[in-house]
């Protein structure tokens, strides 16, 4: 028999359910005050069973807050699981579970403030001594904890060359600023939100010297910031600094940006520290990966070392909006003013019409590791999370995402509960330190300010103490708090001063900023109740908002028949174009050049990869290294030509419905893609999508589950153990080496793509190309948002009319008919536009470009030919080609070049020289959360 206060924690002792401190099996029995009680059912750590009767349609409590109601009466010891709870525990297989929910979610009402009721409460008194840390005095604002020279992209057009620019630098003192916005044509909608942290990045005290990149014409500019910063008055940058504009072949630029920033690595080296006031401290306070026990171990010591922080001078600023939908009362228990906490609720109602107006709610932010670890909606995710604010400190202002500090004392910053984008606008408005809470053990960081990880359990710090830096779990197993909040105080003070946290000892880095939204208001089809709390079925869209799939017919077969089965056969070939190539037309006498493929496991193809696919954006980073890793070290020996792996901002912090199906398509798309030979999926452990949701993704699509590699950095242990089981998996095969065939271009799916300009000569050509590779049996597939289906030269060329043409394929579908296909492009990013063709089994890119160049996909080789004779003159040495004269002959040398690269003779020159990227679109209806 056990001790209730053995397994049982009571967040607030008014409280009628308790939180599990560990697995309970079906059949244990507790002691309950002299009274033993057997448990119906299995019981998982951080979830909560009854401690005194519930009778039905009574509201369970947790910190004294309704959370949900009881559907039944339930006695002492009942296990109390919601629809989602139950359904996302009996999804990872656990045994003994109840065949029923035994409550409902306490409905979202809007929270009605009273004001006559308003504590108007006073900030927490100052020290009469306030301490001091080492820390670099900056003229523009409060001095750094760290001081690094930084390479920003001002969007992520320049984000492949930043990476390239600092990996050239190599020691970790100069770090990129990379990210997926602002590379869309337009102005997005989050323009405001981008260039405001984009400002804020260059004033960080952290930052020792800035070197600001872009690409020549794009919208988002170092110019663009500049005049963002004048016209909202920031002050100016007063650390060493400059613009740049990409204008050149790569190489090229990188040389020049190089020579920008060499002279300033002995200045910001010579800097030391000094003796600074604790009032230069300002503190982000994070969580992630959270389970039930982060409300009361984690959150609860961030929110008291933040108080000291603060009663010596500093900051501390709350973030994440909708995860304290629910917890309002407690977050205005203690407010400076009438109108701060009016401007707290407008932003958190402001927040709830975003999300509405893409058919989401609230409801939608708990992950799946969230569920699963205990918090079983968005009320108990928000009581715990506002712990972070001290009982005994005051709300003192309400700031916009990114937005410059007001004042001194405890602020909150709008934000998506979307932990890394949320990060970046504190680092933006001026963070030099993050605390970041953590139940699951979340390991990310950011690569110019230290971040200090506080995990809710012992056992879990054990696991993965060389990530964590706090283990709050000693508060669960009898340490007090303010023996605590002491310790971490002063660890707080030793990391300001310079000691490496946890984070940059792994060396783990990311930035992702608050991505950009498509609506701007509600959607037909979609109903939001006044309160925000249901949603209708999105079925009424039009299936491009849904991004639903299509039937995947082409628009004119492969003339070989081959797999498609008997009968079928190829639709004619449209007349030739007047320009005089009719010998390429399809059905020709000059077919495409023979190229070498590659057997492999009885299909050819032009390369065998060897994939690491990270499950969600926390896991990307590790991913990337453990990919170069297992290349350098031949993990799979000669089994693979190379290993990739595909860091995306996807898969958790983000909204579900079409926008998760799009995204777990495009997932598929890369594990069963024709030149994957090997892939293992690397969850972080407490995303949405973890390894056992894409399991059954995987046997929905009829795909074997056992065929694929599976490792968790947070359950594995760590990076060091998540190391070893990956390297062990990919060297647990005896496979053989790939074999070179001849064969031909027609063995393989193209992509046919165009930026800028286009003569008629360079349509015809390109038509032309994409008919001999569907006339030798094989596929051509083109974006519907793509200038060459929107060209009526390129279409006539083609298939012999210039009608418009709507998509074959969704965006990633995977098609079953061979011949041309249109995929459906939701926007104009190109590196979504590129990632989107890889999901649909395109093997290689050809991209004519002119008036500039792209950046390569991971994946997939990216082709860069042009004929534009500027474009040659400027960017010739980033050109794979050069093609000139009429159709026929620019059509030979884009097929020439294809097979080069496909027969592993040349490689593409952006792949070469490492600018490169990968991006998942969340389509019209995707949002941060």
């Amino acid at each position: 028999m056990l001790r209730f206060d053995e397994i049982g924690v009571l967040p607030e002792p008014g409280d009628n359910v308790a939180i599990s401190s560990r697995r309970l099996e079906t059949g244990t029995v507790i002691d309950f005050a002299g009274t033993p009680v057997t448990l119906p059912h299995t019981v998982l750590e951080g979830h909560r069973f009854v401690a005194r009767p519930v009778a039905t349609g009574e509201p369970l409590l947790s910190w004294n807050t309704p959370f949900a109601r009881a559907l039944r009466d339930l006695a002492i010891g009942d296990y109390v699981c919601t629809p989602t709870s139950l359904a996302a525990v009996s999804a990872r297989g656990v045994e003994g579970l109840p065949a029923e929910p035994s409550a409902e979610n306490e409905p979202l009402d809007p929270y009605e403030l009273d004001e006559s009721a308003l504590n108007l409460g006073r900030q927490v008194t100052s020290v009469e001594q306030p301490g001091t840390f080492l820390g670099y005095p900056r003229e523009q604002g409060p001095a750094g904890t760290r001081n690094h020279v930084v390479l920003m992209a001002t969007s992520s057009r320049s984000s492949g060359f930043v990476t390239e620019l600092a990996r050239r630098f190599g020691d970790g003192f100069v770090v990129p600023v990379a990210h997926t916005e602002g590379g869309e044509e337009g102005t997005p909608n989050n323009l405001s939100f981008l260039l405001a942290t984009l400002a804020g990045f260059a004033l960080n005290p952290n930052v020792g010297a800035v070197l600001i990149v872009d690409t020549e014409g794009e919208l988002v500019s170092g110019q663009a910031i500049k005049d963002f910063m004048a016209e909202h008055g920031y002050p100016e940058i007063r650390v060493p600094h400059a613009y740049f504009t990409r204008r050149a072949g790569f190489e090229a630029d990188l040389t020049a940006a190089g020579r920008l920033v060499e002279p300033w690595l002995p200045i910001v080296a010579a800097q030391s520290r000094q003796e600074v006031p604790l009032a230069d401290l300002w503190i982000g306070l994070q969580c992630g990966g959270s389970d039930a026990f982060s409300g009361v171990s984690a959150n609860p010591l961030s929110g008291a070392v933040a108080r000291e922080v603060i009663r010596h001078g500093g900051i501390a600023v709350l973030a994440e909006t909708d995860e304290l939908i629910g917890a309002e009362g407690y977050v205005l228990k203690n407010v400076r003013d009438l109108p701060t906490a009016r401007r707290f609720l407008e932003t958190v109602q402001s927040f709830k019409e975003r999300v509405g107006w893409h058919g989401h709610t609230a409801e939608g932010n708990p992950s799946g590791g969230n569920v699963y670890r205990g918090l079983y909606n968005i009320v108990l995710k928000s009581v715990g999370a506002a712990r972070k604010l001290d009982r005994d400190v005051r709300l003192d202002h309400v700031i916009d995402y990114a937005e410059r500090m007001p004042g001194h004392g405890f602020v909150f910053m709008d934000s998506p509960g979307n932990d890394l984008e949320s990060v970046a606008g504190q680092v933006a408005s001026g963070c030099n330190l993050i605390f970041f809470t953590t139940g699951n053990g979340s390991i990310t960081n950011f690569p110019f300010v230290p971040t200090l990880k506080f995990v809710t359990t012992t056992t879990r710090y054990d696991l993965l103490h060389a990530e964590m830096d706090v283990d709050a779990g000693r508060y669960l197993t009898g340490t007090p708090m303010d023996e605590l909040t002491d310790e971490t105080f002063a660890l707080t003070v030793q990391v300001a001063s310079g000691q490496p946290s946890a984070g940059e000892r792994a060396g783990h880095s990311q930035v992702s900023i608050w991505r950009n939204w498509r609506q701007t208001a509600p959607r037909p089809g979609i109903s939001i109740t006044p309160d925000g709390r249901t949603t209708r079925p999105l079925t009424d869209l039009p299936p491009e908002d849904r991004d639903a799939p299509l039937p995947g017919t082409p628009l004119m077969l492969a003339a070989s028949a081959g797999s498609l089965g008997d009968g079928v056969e190829a639709a004619p070939a449209p007349e030739a174009p007047a320009s005089g190539a009719a010998q390429l037309a399809s059905g020709g006498s000059a077919p495409p050049g023979a190229v070498r493929l590659l057997r492999v496991d009885e299909r050819v193809v032009p390369e065998a990869v060897g994939l690491i696919l990270p499950t969600s954006l926390c896991s990307g980073q590790i991913a990337l290294r453990l990919a170069a890793q297992g290349e350098v070290e031949r993990w799979a020996g000669d089994a693979v030509t190379r290993m990739v792996a595909l860091p995306h901002t996807e898969g958790c912090g983000s909204s579900g419905g079409a926008s998760e199906e799009t995204f777990a398509r495009t997932m598929l798309g890369y594990l069963l893609h024709p030149n994957t030979r090997m892939a293992l999926l690397l969850e972080h452990g407490c995303e949405k999508t973890h390894n056992d949701y894409f399991r059954s993704r995987l046997v929905e699509a009829g795909a074997d589950p056992s065929r694929f590699g599976w490792a968790s950095i947070q359950a594995d242990g760590g990076l060091d153990a998540v190391t070893g089981r990956v390297r062990d998996w990919f060297g647990s095969f005896t496979l053989d080496a790939p074999q070179e065939v001849q064969s031909t271009l027609g063995e393989l799916t193209i992509a046919l793509e165009a930026r800028g300009p286009l003569t008629t000569e360079t349509a015809e050509a390109l038509a032309l190309t994409g008919r001999e590779i569907v006339g030798a049996g094989g596929s051509v597939v083109l974006s519907s948002r793509g200038a060459l289906l929107n060209d009526e030269r390129f279409r006539y060329a083609a298939f012999g009319s210039i009608t418009p043409i709507g998509p074959t394929i969704a965006h990633g579908q995977r098609f079953t008919a061979k011949g041309w296909h249109v995929m459906r492009m939701p926007g104009t990013d190109w590196m979504e536009t590129v990632t989107g063709f890889g999901a649909g089994g395109v093997q290689q890119v050809l991209a004519h470009v002119a008036s500039g160049t792209l950046s390569a996909q991971r994946f997939v080789p990216v082709i860069e030919f042009s004929s534009d004779p500027e474009t040659v003159a400027q960017y010739g040495d980033d050109l794979d080609a050069v093609a000139s004269g009429n159709a026929s002959e620019q059509a030979a040398v884009a097929l020439e070049t294809l097979a080069a690269v496909a027969s592993r003779q040349q490689v593409p020159k952006a792949v070469a020289s490492g600018n490169v990227g990968f991006q998942i679109t969340r389509g019209l209806l995707g949002t941060s959360m």
